[in-house]
């Protein structure tokens, strides 16, 4: 696809259709998702467009459904029936690939396939053939991320962050095996409610696929990073003002302690979760004040927040390390309680403990002495940022539609909140 804008989506759909009957019906279904693009909603369902006053046979709407899937203006999301408008302006994918690929682009085609993770933006991988000005072809990946404005409790302006991050000079201060992607482009919509990101399409190994060498090497490398910001700190990231707040995990825990919802489940005769693991967490409650006391002592540091397997990509000895929406300024360890027991390792997630953070202290000393802490407090850090979390993922697995993947989900989350017990007792 070449043209922009809806009036060039229709002509192009509508030119691929070899039924007049599904020309007519895209024409009424074309309505509804134009007036969603003016007003910048970028998914709609074409089972509700496509049966609006109109008799739609199975076999016609099968016909839309496969020509709008092959055509390069939409993205079927995940085979729910939702279709993603694709917003990527010709003259935009031209000046990125002419950037990326250090050559001169005249035109390039394109496809685009959902991306998925954790992030709450749209993340799309772009794929297709460039053609050079001089007559060549050159096959071409990247991502592009588009993020509307949001509020995130107590992180109101994070939804912008990874657009002033990729403006800024931050990307100076990565080494050649820890890094993030690079960006190619980057931009704010004229409302300010809007970025979009033009990224590095990074292929690796991620997610469960991680070995223990592979934690290790991203926790030393981590801490490695966020010791030579501590020694140096540079003064442009000092005078940054969008970074989350030091106090965010406190803050983040007590938020959860006010829920009644999980606070009382944990102290009710209903809860189906073990008692000793219920003790553990009012243990935590009753200690908080102490145990914030402590942590509060530690060094403080940049951290990413969002330190879990799925954003970490290991490719030949190198770790990247993506989506920086969440990123500011916490103390010495979060990040590797994020790393140990978000979405965990099951199986390795004890001895994973007992390696990445020796392995993360190491690569902090290089730039900085921290001989003289004894209590890094990631255990209770591990409980104050997951513990009531996990007790509301498994209270929620428990109002799933699904019976196996209810019982499934449910036995992880108990599963995680076991070997964070275990933990404890090899303190």
């Amino acid at each position: 696809m070449e043209a922009d804008g809806t009036a060039g989506m229709k002509k192009n759909i509508t030119s691929s259709f070899r039924s007049c009957q599904a020309v007519e019906i895209f024409s009424t279904a074309f309505l509804f998702i134009s007036r969603a693009h003016e007003k910048g909603i970028k998914r709609f369902k074409p089972l509700s467009a496509f049966h609006h006053g109109l008799h739609v046979s199975y076999d016609l709407y099968n016909q839309i459904m496969f020509m709008l899937t092959a055509h390069a203006d939409f993205t079927l999301i995940n085979g729910s029936g939702e279709f993603f408008i694709n917003d990527i302006k010709a003259e935009t994918l031209t000046q990125v690939l002419s950037k990326m690929l250090n050559t001169e682009i005249a035109h390039a085609d394109f496809q685009t396939k959902q991306l998925h993770g954790g992030t709450v933006g749209d993340v799309q991988l772009v794929s297709g053939n460039a053609k050079t000005a001089d007559g060549g072809t050159l096959p071409y990946k990247i991502v592009v991320k588009t993020q509307k404005k949001w509020e995130r409790y107590g992180d109101p302006q994070s939804w912008r962050r990874e657009y002033d991050f990729y403006i800024s000079n931050f990307g100076a201060l990565f080494s050649e095996s820890f890094r993030w992607p690079q960006c190619y482009h980057a931009e704010m919509s004229e409302e300010e409610n809007e970025t979009q990101i033009w990224m590095e399409y990074i292929e690796g190994i991620s997610g469960l696929d991680l070995t223990g060498d592979m934690y290790e090497h991203a926790a030393e490398g981590l801490g490695r990073f966020q010791g030579q910001l501590y020694a140096e700190q540079p003064a442009f990231l000092q005078n940054m003002t969008n970074l989350s707040k030091v106090d965010y995990m406190k803050n983040f825990y007590f938020h959860y302690r006010s829920w009644n919802r999980v606070y009382d489940y944990i102290r009710s005769d209903d809860c189906e979760i073990p008692k000793h693991i219920c003790n553990m967490l009012i243990e935590i409650d009753a200690s908080a004040d102490e145990i914030i006391n402590r942590i509060e002592k530690l060094p403080i540091v940049l951290c990413h927040r969002d330190f879990w397997v799925t954003n970490l990509i290991y490719t030949d000895g190198k770790i990247t390390l993506i989506d920086w929406d969440t990123t500011g300024w916490g103390y010495l360890g979060e990040d590797m309680a994020s790393l140990i027991a978000d979405e965990a390792d099951i199986e390795h997630m004890v001895e994973y403990y007992h390696r990445c953070i020796p392995a993360y202290y190491k690569g902090f000393s290089e730039y900085a002495d921290i001989s003289h802490i004894a209590d890094n407090c990631i255990y209770e850090m591990i409980l104050l940022m997951f513990g009531y979390r996990l007790v509301e993922w498994y209270m929620d697995a428990a109002s799933g539609n699904k019976l196996q993947e209810t019982n499934d989900e449910r036995t992880l989350h108990l599963l995680t909140l076991q070997k964070i017990f275990e933990m404890r007792n090899e303190q």
